[in-house]
């Protein structure tokens, strides 16, 4: 009869000690999932165009915003615009191609980055192939979208940019979308010599996967838009533009109540993660609550 009690005591110690164990598991990953959550949005938020919308040089403003923003950070060169995309950024330039992978436009930490100009480039893009490298991220951030010019319908409908520098707005023209080795120096080798641009110009258009029949020269100035491929670890998705005197219209603005509607739809994803984390929450507090109910029961049996 000894022998039984002491049993069932240790079988209730036992299940004690497995439901306590149980309770602080999905208490630690509930924790953990609303960190994940919040730390994901976090990073997608610093990363977001919005974040320098204020600094943007723009007719109205004669870009007294965009010096501003160079008073903080000195390193700001540039603002580059494509059409049709969010991509809609200021350009840095370090002395080093590393300095901007984790330091975003402000000078601040930031695991976005910022889009940067090659090390190796002129800083005021006088050189034959000018790369600006930015990071490859989801929900169309920094140069998230330039993967998605390998589609043809996509390529073929957004041709034209525009690159801010020297005080006046640039022309971009879209003419090739490339796809290559991070370590191809056929591609990554900045400010080619001018004997060499044909044979650079020509390695560029024969690796292209999308074209468009516009004509370049070793006499003018291209742009190289670089970033990560999600097809292969070394792989990067080159979107390849001639800079141009003439700045092109946004063939894509829109009206001030479509980009109201189109502010109100960015930020249903946001909204979508908030319901997902009050979700999990409410799974873990019904776990909670039927783990303190079994308890009570089995002290009452």
């Amino acid at each position: 009869m000894k022998a039984e009690v002491i049993g069932e005591r240790a079988i209730k110690i036992i299940d004690s000690i497995l439901s306590n164990a149980l309770l602080v598991i999905v208490v630690a990953l509930t924790a953990f999932a609303f960190y994940a959550l919040w730390d994901s949005n976090q990073v997608y938020s610093a990363a977001d165009k919005s974040k320098y919308e204020s600094y943007k040089p723009t007719d109205e403003n004669e870009g007294k915003t965009f010096k501003e923003l160079q008073a903080i950070n000195p390193e700001v060169i540039a603002w580059l615009e494509v059409y049709g995309t969010n991509i809609d950024y200021p350009v840095t330039q370090g002395e080093d191609n590393m300095k901007y992978v984790n330091t975003n436009a402000e000078c601040a930490y930031s695991l976005s980055g910022a889009i940067f100009l090659d090390a190796d480039n002129s800083g005021d893009f006088s050189d034959f192939n000018n790369i600006l490298h930015g990071h490859h991220m989801e929900k169309n951030k920094m140069f998230g979208e330039i993967g998605g010019f390998s589609d043809e319908k996509v390529f073929d409908s957004h041709r034209y940019g525009n690159l801010y520098y020297g005080e006046r707005g640039h022309g971009i023209e879209f003419f090739a979308f490339v796809q290559a080795d991070a370590y191809d120096g056929s591609v990554y080798s900045p400010g080619v010599g001018e004997e060499e641009r044909e044979a650079y110009l020509a390695n560029l258009t024969g690796k292209a996967l999308c074209s468009r029949d516009v004509k370049v020269t070793g006499s003018d100035r291209i742009v190289l838009l670089s970033t990560c491929s999600t097809d292969s670890t070394n792989g990067r998705d080159i979107l390849v533009g001639k800079i141009t005197g003439e700045v092109f219209d946004d063939p894509f603005k829109i009206t001030e109540k479509r980009q109201a509607f189109a502010g109100l739809y960015d930020h249903t994803g946001e909204l979508c993660l908030r319901l997902l984390a009050l979700a999990l929450g409410l799974t873990a507090l019904i776990v909670i609550l039927a783990v303190a109910k079994r308890k009570t029961r089995r002290r009452q049996d």
